[in-house]
C-alpha cells in the first residue's frame, strides 16, 4: 500500500523509519500477543507535519494508525490496516503551566507521570493515573479516556480536558473549544475527540484542569475471607459517607501471581484470603482522614476480615501500589489470557464477580479478576490454562459475549477505561442498538469520509 513515492514525500517531511526491525518493533502494542506490521513509521514533531502527512494520506486513501506509548490493551494502535504508523513520540515538550489559572498545556507524547510530577512542582495535581502512568502518553490518555485509581474521587481524563488542538483527516488544525472551566458555546468537541481511540483526528496540543495538590494521605490493605464480602464492601464504604481516593479490588491470585513476579514484596496472603481491598484516602487535614479511616474500619468490621495492613511510612505506601500496579504485567507474564475490562454501578459488584465465575465454570476456563472497585470497574483477566486451541479461538467469544451480556443487564458496558480498539468491536451491538451505533458510524463519517483514520478500530 506504500510505495516508493510515499515514502520520498513522507522523508522529505519528516523522520521515517522503513526497516523491517522498526516496522516490527511499532507493530503491537501491550494487546496480547497481536500485531500487524506497518507500511511506514513517521514521527512528526509538530502539528504543521502531521497536517501535511495527513492531507498527501487522505488525498491517496492511505491509512494512518496514531500511536503514542503504546501501552494500550484493546489493540487501538495496532496498525491493522498496514499503512502509516504515525508516532506522537517527538511531540514530547510541556509548554506552560498556568499558576494563575490551574492549567497545563502539553502536547501528546508527554509521559503521565512525567506531567504529574512537573505540575506537583507547583502544588497543582492531575489525578488520572492509569497503572502505566510511568510509560504510557498522556495523548493516549485522551484517547482512550483513561481513568485509573484515582478516579474513584476525582474522575476520569475527561474531566481534566478544557481544549484540543486536533489535525483533522484533511490537513485542517483546529482547536476544539476554550481554556475556560465553562463553555456552553455549540457541541462539544472536545468531549466527543476524548475517547475516539485515534478515529476522527490526531491530538497535537491538550489544555488540562489542575487542582491543588492534596499534602496527606492513609493508606490500607484488607484481607477478605470471602471475595463477594469485598464486593459488598465497597458500595457500603460509599453509604458510610465517605469517598476514598483508591479503592481497589484483587483477588487471591492476582496478589499471589504479583508478589512472586516482584519478587521483593514481603506480604503474607494466608490460605484463607479470598481477595484484599487496598483503601486509600486523602487531602489536606491529617486529623479529618484518620477520622474517615477509622469510619471505614468500623463499615469493614462486618465483613470477615483478617488483620488490616497500615501503611505507615512512603515507602510502604509506594511499595503497596506498586502491588497493585504491577498485577496487569504479573498476569501477563504467568500465562496466555484475555483481559476484558468490565464495568458496572458498584452495588453490582458482587453480582459481576458471581457471573464472572458462573460462566468460567461453564466454559471451562479459570479467571483472575481485579480492578477499581470504587468504580465498579472490574478487570477480569481469563486464563487459557487447560483450554485446548479450539475452545480458546472458538468457544471463548460465545463467553465473553455471555460475560457482557450480564455486565449489560446489570447495569454496565464493555469497557471502563480501555476502550473497544480493534479486540472488543465485535461486541459493540451487546451494549448499544444499531440505531446508536449508526449515529457514531455518522460522526465518523463526518469527521473521516475517507476512512483513513485508524480503520478498523471500534465498528
Amino acid at each position: 500500500m506504500i510505495n516508493k513515492e510515499d515514502i520520498l514525500f513522507f522523508q522529505s517531511i519528516s523522520t521515517c523509519l522503513t526497516e523491517l526491525t522498526d516496522l516490527e518493533r511499532y507493530s503491537h502494542d501491550e494487546t496480547e500477543d497481536l500485531q500487524s506490521i506497518p507500511g511506514i513509521v513517521i514521527k512528526p514533531s509538530s502539528s504543521q507535519e502531521i497536517s501535511a502527512i495527513l492531507r498527501y494520506c487522505n488525498e491517496r486513501k492511505i491509512p494512518v494508525t496514531p500511536a503514542g506509548a503504546r501501552t494500550g490493551l484493546s489493540g487501538g494502535a495496532i496498525p491493522v490496516t498496514n499503512g502509516v504508523l504515525l508516532s506522537t513520540e517527538l511531540l514530547n515538550r510541556i509548554l506552560s503551566v498556568d499558576t494563575n489559572n490551574h492549567q497545563v498545556i502539553t502536547e501528546p507524547g508527554v509521559i503521565t507521570q512525567v506531567l504529574q510530577e512537573k505540575v506537583a512542582e507547583y502544588g497543582l495535581f492531575y489525578p488520572p493515573d492509569p497503572a502505566s502512568k510511568g510509560s504510557c502518553f498522556i495523548g493516549g490518555n485522551i484517547s482512550e479516556n483513561s481513568g485509573g485509581p484515582k478516579a474513584v474521587k476525582y474522575g476520569v481524563t475527561s474531566d481534566y480536558v478544557l481544549n484540543l488542538e486536533v489535525v483533522l483527516p484533511n490537513g485542517e488544525v483546529i482547536w476544539t473549544g476554550a481554556n475556560v472551566l465553562k463553555n456552553a458555546t455549540g457541541y462539544n468537541l472536545t468531549q466527543l475527540i476524548v475517547g475516539s481511540e485515534g478515529t476522527l483526528g490526531v491530538v497535537t496540543k491538550i489544555v488540562l484542569k489542575l487542582i491543588p495538590h492534596p499534602s496527606n494521605d492513609l493508606l490500607l490493605l484488607v484481607p477478605f475471607r470471602k471475595m463477594e464480602q469485598a464486593a459488598e464492601a465497597v458500595a457500603e464504604i460509599f453509604k458510610a459517607g465517605i469517598t476514598p481516593s483508591g479503592l481497589e479490588f484483587m483477588e487471591r491470585d492476582a496478589l499471589i501471581w504479583t508478589t512472586e513476579f516482584l519478587g521483593s514484596v514481603d506480604l503474607d496472603v494466608h490460605d484463607d484470603h479470598e481477595a484484599h481491598l487496598l483503601i486509600e484516602v486523602d487531602g489536606f487535614d491529617p486529623e479529618q482522614l484518620m477520622s474517615e479511616m477509622e469510619k471505614i474500619m468500623t463499615v469493614l468490621e462486618s465483613f470477615d476480615i483478617d488483620e488490616p495492613l497500615f501503611a505507615e511510612s512512603k515507602a510502604q505506601k509506594d511499595a503497596l501500589w506498586k502491588l497493585r500496579r504491577s498485577v496487569g504485567e504479573a498476569v501477563k507474564s504467568n500465562s496466555i489470557y484475555k483481559e476484558e475490562d468490565t464495568v458496572v454501578p458498584r452495588y453490582q459488584l458482587p453480582q459481576l464477580l458471581k457471573a464472572v465465575k458462573s460462566i468460567g465454570d461453564q466454559y471451562g476456563f479459570k479467571s483472575v479478576c481485579y480492578g477499581h472497585a470504587g468504580d465498579g470497574n472490574l478487570h477480569v483477566n481469563i486464563i487459557k490454562g487447560n483450554m485446548n486451541d479450539e475452545q480458546w479461538e472458538n468457544e471463548l467469544p460465545k463467553a465473553i459475549s455471555e460475560l457482557f451480556k450480564e455486565v449489560v443487564k446489570l447495569g454496565g458496558t464493555l469497557s471502563g477505561e480501555h476502550g473497544i480498539g480493534l479486540v472488543q468491536k465485535q461486541y459493540m451491538p451487546i451494549a448499544f442498538p444499531e440505531i446508536t451505533l449508526d449515529l457514531m458510524r455518522g460522526i465518523k463519517k463526518v469527521f473521516d469520509p475517507n476512512n483513513i483514520m485508524n480503520p478498523g478500530k471500534i465498528f
